[in-house]
């Protein structure tokens, strides 16, 4: 009996140990819950994720409203839809950016080729995310894909304004690099942060020396030039501050790094697809001949995809393309995609831009589920994300992508982030600056690169596996199966952290009003003297969640039902909108 007790205490106190509170030796909060980043002895630190997605974060996703209304007709309707969309896409532009929703109405349409929005300013709509609701079913019997969203031109590099950084080390997370002149520049400029590949970078990275397989091809440092998109934030002197950290060591004993204008005039913004199930036909569980990936983003900035649902597409869900920047994937599923199981298949969401968000998708039967291709520069940033019957892995894919957070995911496949060798035609080191933060995993192997930085593994549930060379050196990894991992979720961390100082005042015309206290506890009172105005609160993800009017003197509003975090207050009359961030802290 005495061991009986001893042995449920023991496992009790285990138990209890195994759940308690605990933080990261890399990022950890502070006594008045500020993140504080602990640098290693060269001065790296995990980078700040805060800033991806739709406008980065500091506006919600906008409710367009309607322009152009569907009804499904019998047959193929792609002309009909494709005609509502040419047709918004010929209004002008409004203030904000918009031209305008159409709206597909409930019921199917079937749909035999592409949809194509090429304009900025339009968003399509339904009316909801199941077989009650908006479906639109893709019949062809090629490999498409069905919403495509696309715009024109390429990135021009403003190669005069080329400017060397004269730091002989720049480390990974910081927002500033020191120029040798920078009086090109000012403060609002679109840069380009440069990371010239060499080929003695490639030599000691041992990617010119890849075992070889069928079809190995090696790399060479002129292949890996790597630009990062940018804006400078403000200068002092010729210390550059910018909006986003470095995501790669930049050295120069591998060539240092540069700072340069650029432009990208035919890409389109203001995009999305919203509330709509998508479904493709299929002849077999491996038929190749069908929908493909239900929605593309090529050469689009600031966009989004929210609460959609694909099934059966070969490929993907959403697939982001290298020239897209600032898209926003919320609450959307991928399921049951019929292919073959093999290799350029079934990518539920994939992404190869920069500075992307995926938060709280979920997939069934996928392979790469959350998932970057060759060269994709961040931060990019997938959260809360979760797969089921999964075929293959999670992380980079292949061939060096630079700064991703894996960030709450739960998955019954395995997250890698490794030396993948002569994989495909020679995958080699998959990324650097990967973080798998507080994920679920039954199997993981986190590595890090012989140069240029680390890849990090913190809090994970699951078991450890030395990867496919165990004589790669290991990533750096804590808490492996410590339950209680403080923050939940960094990227939520790091993106209240960021705007946690609220705002206080906004106004109409000559009338100012006052919102108090912001922070709140949940009850707020505003002070104005104007004309009635119409309020909504909205959470990050643009849902809205509460709508009034303000009118008199005081008005007392009761937030105190939503839990603790970040809100977006919106303030509208019939020529203006406002919004400001609303901080609940209980």
């Amino acid at each position: 009996m005495k061991y009986t007790f001893f042995y449920l205490f023991t496992l009790l106190m285990s138990h209890t140990v195994a759940r308690s509170i605990w933080q990261s030796e890399y990022v950890s909060f502070s006594a008045t819950q500020k993140i504080i980043y602990h640098p290693d002895n060269e001065g790296n630190v995990i980078p700040d994720f805060s800033r991806v997605g739709y406008e980065s974060g500091e506006k919600p996703i906008p409710d367009i409203s309607v322009t152009e209304a569907v009804e499904p007709v019998n047959g193929d309707n792609r002309l009909n839809i494709q005609n509502a969309i040419d047709k918004v896409a010929a209004l002008p532009l409004n203030p904000g950016g918009f031209r305008g929703t159409i709206l597909l109405k409930k019921g199917t349409y079937n749909v035999n080729g592409s949809l194509v929005i090429s304009h900025s300013g339009i968003v399509i709509r339904g009316e909801g995310a199941g077989y009650g609701g908006t479906v639109i079913r893709e019949t062809a019997t090629t490999q498409i894909n069905l919403f495509k969203i696309t715009g024109s031109g390429s990135l021009t590099r403003q190669e005069a304004t080329k400017t060397a950084i004269s730091e002989n080390f720049v480390p990974t997370g910081r927002k500033y690099v020191v120029l040798a002149d920078a009086s090109f520049f000012t403060a609002g400029d679109s840069v380009l942060l440069f990371r010239p590949g060499t080929d003695n970078w490639i030599h000691d990275l041992k990617m010119d020396q890849i075992v070889p397989g069928e079809g190995t091809v090696q790399w060479t440092g002129s292949a890996y030039n790597l630009y990062f998109e940018r804006i400078i934030t403000a200068i002092e002197g010729n210390k550059v501050f910018l909006d986003h950290p470095v995501v790669m060591q930049m050295d120069q004993k591998y060539g240092g790094g540069y700072l340069m204008k650029y432009s990208f005039k035919g890409r389109i913004r203001n995009c999305g697809i919203e509330n709509l199930l998508m479904e493709s036909t299929y002849l077999s569980d491996t038929d190749e001949n069908h929908g493909w990936s239900a929605i593309t983003f090529s050469k689009v900035c600031q966009g989004w995809v929210r609460n959609v649902i694909s099934r059966f597409f070969g490929y993907s869900c959403v697939s982001i393309d290298s020239n897209s920047r600032n898209i926003s994937v919320l609450d959307s599923q991928c399921l049951d995609a019929k292919s073959q199981i093999t290799g350029s298949r079934r990518y539920s969401f994939e992404c190869n831009g920069q500075l992307n968000l995926f938060k709280n998708c979920y997939t069934t039967e996928g392979r790469h589920d959350y998932v970057t291709g060759s060269k994709v520069l961040g931060p990019n940033v997938f959260t809360r994300c979760k797969s089921r019957n999964t075929h293959a892995d999670i992380g980079p894919h292949h061939r060096w992508a630079c700064g991703t957070l894996f960030d709450v995911i739960d998955t019954d496949g395995e997250i890698n982030v490794q030396d993948r060798g002569n994989y495909g035609t020679g995958h080699g080191w998959a990324g650097v600056t990967q973080v798998v933060w507080n994920c679920r995993s039954p199997k993981t192997a986190v590595q890090s690169p012989w140069v240029s930085g680390f890849n990090y593994c913190i809090g994970l549930t699951g078991s450890k596996w030395a990867g496919r060379f165990s004589d790669r050196p290991d990533g750096e990894w804590e808490g492996l199966n410590h339950t209680g991992l403080t923050p939940e979720s960094l990227y939520e961390a790091q993106f209240n952290d960021r705007i946690s100082t609220g705002t206080n005042a906004f106004s109409w015309r000559n009338e100012e009003a006052i919102l108090s206290p912001n922070p709140t506890n949940g009850k707020v009172q505003v002070s104005y003297h104007g004309q009635p105005i119409e309020y909504n609160l909205f959470n990050l993800e643009g849902k809205k969640l509460q709508s009034g009017w303000i009118e008199g003197m005081n008005r007392q509003l009761d937030f105190s039902n939503f839990r603790n975090g970040v809100y977006f207050f919106e303030t509208i009359n019939q020529q203006n909108r406002q919004i400001i961030k609303l901080i609940i802290r209980k």
